[in-house]
C-alpha cells in the first residue's frame, strides 16, 4: 500500500463555508482606530492607567504594520499582547510614581489637628461619637484620660472612618 504524503494546513485556518480567516488579518488603520479608541476610553475612564498600555501597543502595531514590518495576522496579535503586558508590568508603577497618583488621598489626613467635639463620654480606648465640621463620626479615645461629653478635642489620627481623639491640651 502506497502511502499518502500528508497535506499541510494553511497558516491562517479557514472557516468551512465562510471566507474569513482566523485571526482575522488587520489592514494597518484598524490598529490604528483601535489604538485611538482604547487610548481615548483611558482618557475617559477615571483612572488606573491600565488601558492606555493597550492603546500605545496597537498604535504600534499600526506603526510597524503601515511600513510592513509587522508580519502576519498571527504574529501581530501576539506582538500586540507582548507589548501591551510587558509595558503595563514595566512602566505603570513608574508613571504612577512620575505624576504622583501613588499616594492615597489626602482629603481624610487634612482633619488631623482639627477640633471636635464628643457627643458621648468615652473612656480610654473605647468608641463613641465625635461632631466634626458639622459631621458626626465614630471616635476613639487616643488619650489615657476619659473624654468628657462637649470636651474639646483634637483630632490626632485618622483610620477609615474613624478619628482617634485626645482631649485639647494633652501635649
Amino acid at each position: 500500500m502506497p502511502i499518502e504524503p500528508r497535506t499541510r494546513e494553511p497558516a491562517n485556518p479557514r472557516i468551512p463555508g465562510c471566507d474569513l480567516q482566523f485571526p482575522a488579518p488587520m489592514e494597518w488603520w484598524h490598529w490604528l482606530a483601535v489604538g485611538l479608541l482604547l487610548v481615548a476610553l483611558e482618557m475617559a475612564a477615571s483612572g488606573g492607567f491600565y488601558v492606555i498600555f493597550f492603546g500605545i501597543a496597537a498604535l504600534a502595531i499600526g506603526g510597524l504594520h503601515l511600513f510592513d514590518l509587522a508580519g502576519p495576522a498571527w504574529f501581530q496579535f501576539l506582538l500586540f499582547s507582548v507589548l501591551s503586558v510587558a509595558s503595563l508590568a514595566l512602566f505603570r508603577s513608574r508613571l504612577m510614581t512620575w505624576l504622583n497618583l501613588d499616594k492615597p488621598g489626602s482629603d481624610v489626613d487634612s482633619l488631623v489637628g482639627q477640633i471636635a467635639l464628643p457627643i458621648d463620654d468615652i473612656v480610654p480606648g473605647a468608641v463613641g461619637r465625635a461632631e466634626l465640621r458639622g459631621t458626626v463620626w465614630s471616635a476613639r479615645n487616643a488619650a489615657h484620660l476619659a473624654i468628657i461629653r462637649g470636651q474639646r478635642c483634637r483630632v490626632v489620627r485618622v483610620d477609615g472612618l474613624m478619628i482617634f481623639l485626645e482631649p485639647e491640651g494633652v501635649h
